[in-house]
Formats: structure tokens, sequence, C-alpha cells
């Protein structure tokens, strides 16, 4: 399988370009996507065409249709990736007489600002926040083992059959055997290793397959979900090493909203006094002195982010001190 159509623009030289976006918030301690509807009615990531005749770049282009489709305005975005071999799997060739060969463009944008209010999708909008995991359950491991997971095990067992290289890569990928570890950055390899192993409609779709068993998760149009477990994965990979994470939170937040929002993007269950500790040590967080009254408990002291001096070296991110 492979990234393809999100849009289309025709052009003189036979290429259509169109642009995706996977825009990542936090609602309710959850990670979650904007996502809008495909014309077969299927969830999709905002996504539009490229003009060369009219569009001047392809982020403005983006950041019109986003507005258009959703009602929401992009701040920061950054290139996922460009795609555009020959020969994708999925989706199928456009329709149409020219057949032409499409690039794939991909987005990634963090907002701290998820609304949610009768005005967000409204005139004629069609826009929602959809939690990731209901999109990829078997990414969230923030109670432990997920049940799916060993479900999940069985099946690619089955489709695996005596092929080493097959099971070899389940078992990594899955942390199926004993010794195997969970790698929280491998969203897309997973997904496409389940694509391939045909147990998502995705790849029934595709091949006309039969449908498989459903799994509890949100298939996706087109090739929008592998679209978005790279954007799933960048993210997870950068929170190490950049400090993405304060674009998701408020302004000021207590250190357990912190931890809870790491732990919903990472899909894991971190060590509380570890996490403070590693991210006190970084210098990413300052005290204000100001206490919140509303946390069920004992007030907990707001906290803010520091942005690291221009010119300081070395890394930025977080510490993800799993539970053990």
């Amino acid at each position: 399988m492979a990234q393809g159509r999100t849009g289309a623009a025709a052009s003189q030289t036979g290429i259509r370009i169109g642009l995706s976006a996977v825009i990542i918030a936090l609602r309710n301690r959850e990670a979650a996507v904007l996502t809008t509807h495909a014309p077969d009615g299927a969830p999709a990531l905002p996504f539009g065409p490229f003009d060369p005749a009219r569009d001047r770049t392809f982020e403005l282009a983006l950041r019109a249709f986003v507005a258009a489709q959703t009602g929401f305005p992009l701040g920061f975005v950054e290139q996922l990736y460009t795609f555009g071999d020959l020969g994708r799997a999925s989706p199928r060739a456009t329709p149409g007489p020219d057949q032409a060969r499409e690039v794939s463009v991909g987005y990634l944008a963090l907002t701290a600002d998820a609304p949610d209010d009768p005005s967000f999708g409204a005139s004629g909008r069609d826009a929602a926040w959809t939690p990731i995991f209901d999109i990829f359950p078997w990414e969230d491991w923030r109670r432990g083992r997920p049940a799916l997971v060993e479900r999940l095990g069985a099946a690619l067992s089955a489709w695996a059959g005596d092929d080493a290289a097959r099971r070899g890569r389940a078992e990594s990928l899955f942390a199926l055997s004993p010794n195997a570890r969970w790698n929280e950055e491998r969203v897309l390899e997973r997904y496409e290793l389940l694509y391939e192993a045909g147990l998502l409609a995705e790849s029934a779709r595709d091949h006309q397959r039969p449908t498989p068993p459903a799994l509890g998760d949100l298939p996706m149009t087109s090739d929008h979900r592998r679209i978005l477990a790279t954007g799933v994965g960048r993210l997870r990979s950068k929170l190490k090493y950049r400090p993405v994470l304060f674009d998701l939170t408020p302004e000021t937040f207590t250190l357990s909203e912190l931890q809870a929002a790491a732990e919903a993007v990472a899909g894991l269950s971190l060590h509380k006094q570890n996490f403070r500790r590693g991210v006190e040590r970084a210098g990413l967080v300052q005290p204000t002195g100001v206490f919140a009254s509303d946390t069920g408990g004992r007030p907990a002291e707001l906290f803010r982010h520091v942005r690291p001096e221009p010119g300081d070296g070395g890394a930025f991110g977080l510490s993800l001190p799993g539970q053990r």
C-alpha cells in the first residue's frame, strides 16, 4: 500500500497534486484529529487540490481550503512528506481520460485551540474532532497491553504461517514475543503490516477482498489513515527532542495535566515522579505561583512553558519514563 490522492488538480504536465492536513489537538485529555467526510461518506482528513495556475504556494493553498472546509484557521504547520511514486495501489487511479500521475503532500499541524461550540462546523462546514485511538485502538497502551493486540497477534500469526520474515515483523512491531519491546513511534509500520495482512477495511476495499472481521477501529477514505499514521508517528518521535507538546497545551497547566497530555499523544502510561523530574531537570517549565482549585483534590500549582533561548544547544524534548 502507498500514500495517494488527497485531492486533485490537473496540470499541463499530467501531474495532479493533492494536499492533506493532519491537525492534532487535545480534548478532554485525549489526542484528537480534525476530520471531515469524503464524498463516499467515509471520515477524511481535510484535503484539497493545489492548482499551479492559481495557488502561489502549497501552504497558502492548504490554509485556504482547510479554513473553507472546516472553519478552522491553521497556525504553525510543517510538511510531513511528498510522495509521488508510480504504481501506487491505494487509492486507485483517478477517474477520467487522462489518468494523471498523482503527487501527495501531507502537512502536520498542532493546536491548543480545539473549539467546541455551536459555530464550529456551521454554515455547511463538515468538521469534527475525532479521537485518534478510535482510529488506531491498538496504539493505546495507557492501561497496559490492549486486549486487541492479542487478537491481532493471533490473526497475524495465521497470516504469517511458516514465513519467518512475516512472523518476525509482527512480533517486533506488536511486541508479541516475551523479549520484544513496544516502540510507540512505529505507528506507520504497524498500520502497513495490518494492511498487508488484509486485516483492515481499506485493504479489502482497495483489493476487492472480503471485508475482514471488525476490529473496533475507524477506517478512513483513500489513504488518509496511512497519512494520519505518518503524522502520529512523527509527533511521537518529536516529543523526545523538541518541545512540541507545549503546542498542544494551554498557556498554563498543572504537571498532572502535562503528563496526561504526553500520555495521550504517546499512548503510554508514564511514571509520575520520573516524568516530573525529567521536565523540571530539562528546564522546560516554570511555576507561576498560581494554584488551580478545580483539580478534584489538593490545589495544584500552575506552570508555564519556558522557551529555549536562541542559540541554546541540545535537545528540548520530554523524557517518557514508562511504568514498570
